[in-house]
């Protein structure tokens, strides 16, 4: 796999000058952005997945919702359905996407909303609110927001940066420039110095304004997809389980169930897969095989996988999922940052 991404360097030149041209054109008003009276927070990343901008987006909604009257507007990634959209709580993820559904249920009494239109989505929220957070929308140019949150995670920036499809970035790294803040996520519990004199060299080579902040993935207490069942901590779990992940980046959860002296089987699919019948079967024939070696087992997936799951099809499984929480170094001063930067 890593040959043939480097077979493909030469279409990582084009790639790279495609991107580069674009943000030219931004950059010198040639292709114009548009900014909103209403306070807006963009979080995003460089790379392609998996650095953690939905757990993210949540501690921004629990941060402010007491105080203002907060919306999200996302794309809603992988829906079927097209516009403008208010999330529901009994919606589909093929209907709104898996994160904003995941964000409603947590967030029942806020607005979630998706709508691959930023700036008519922005046009419909800001008459009702009082901020707006833009989900994965760094790259989205034709918005400029009020404060940009920028994030890396950790492993991305100890190793060379190359853009797709050679490498995992799909913007060029000088774009580091525009952000507010930026957010090393997924770190280490101790991180080395001379790493963290590289992560930050190559943002100061960029960007000297931002404030560089340091945070770390919790988990929650795992929870019951099916009904009738409670939730457990991690020490209430079989020792063998069969772990479901559609997301990006699952090195973190596996490394912490090993850590918890917990063996899985691990049946990987691509990030926010949509699970159809053939899945299901091959679901079921693992956990039984499984089932038939250990007694009690369980299977174990991801919050945002919980949300394209279908509970018909397993009802009879004991299906748990495990909340994501991120956890930021110097947290108040981070939103100390974050509120100078949008002027509250």
């Amino acid at each position: 796999m890593q040959l043939l991404r480097w077979i493909l360097f030469p279409f990582t030149i084009l790639y790279t000058l495609v991107i580069w041209v674009r943000n030219k054109l931004y950059d010198h008003r040639i292709l114009k952005s548009r900014s909103f009276e209403i306070p807006t927070i963009v979080i995003g990343n460089l790379a392609v997945g998996g650095a953690g901008k939905s757990p993210l987006a949540q501690k921004l909604i629990s941060y402010f919702q007491g105080r203002y009257k907060v919306a999200t507007l996302s794309r809603g990634y992988g829906r079927k359905t097209k516009g403008f959209r208010y999330v529901q709580i009994a919606d589909q993820a093929s209907q709104v996407g898996d994160e904003p559904l995941q964000f409603k249920k947590n967030f029942p009494d806020v607005s979630i909303s998706v709508d691959e239109n930023r700036i008519k989505g922005i046009e419909i929220l800001e008459k009702d609110h009082d901020l707006i957070i833009l989900d994965d929308a760094y790259q989205h140019r034709k918005v400029k927001p009020r404060c940009s949150i920028l994030l890396f995670e950790y492993q991305s920036l100890l190793q060379p940066i190359y853009l797709l499809p050679t490498g995992n970035f799909r913007d060029t790294f000088d774009q580091t420039r525009r952000a507010d803040l930026v957010l090393i996520t997924k770190c280490p519990a101790d991180i080395p110095i001379e790493n963290q004199k590289i992560i930050e060299d190559k943002i100061r080579k960029h960007n000297q304004k931002a404030s560089v902040y340091y945070s770390k993935i919790g988990y929650k207490p795992i929870k019951p997809l099916n009904k009738g069942s409670e939730d457990k901590e991690l020490s209430q779990i079989p020792k063998h389980i069969l772990l479901l992940t559609g997301i990006a980046n699952p090195r973190p959860l596996v490394e912490y169930l090993i850590n918890a002296e917990i063996k899985s089987e691990h049946l990987k699919f691509p990030d926010h897969h949509q699970f159809d019948e053939f899945d299901y079967k091959v679901i079921r024939s693992r956990f039984e095989k499984m089932q038939s070696q250990h007694n009690d087992v369980i299977v174990l997936t991801t919050e945002k996988d919980a949300q394209r799951l279908s509970l018909d099809e397993i009802a009879d499984i004991p299906f748990y999922y495990i909340p994501i929480d991120i956890h930021i170094n110097q947290e108040e001063d981070f939103f100390r940052d974050l509120e100078k930067a949008l002027q509250f």
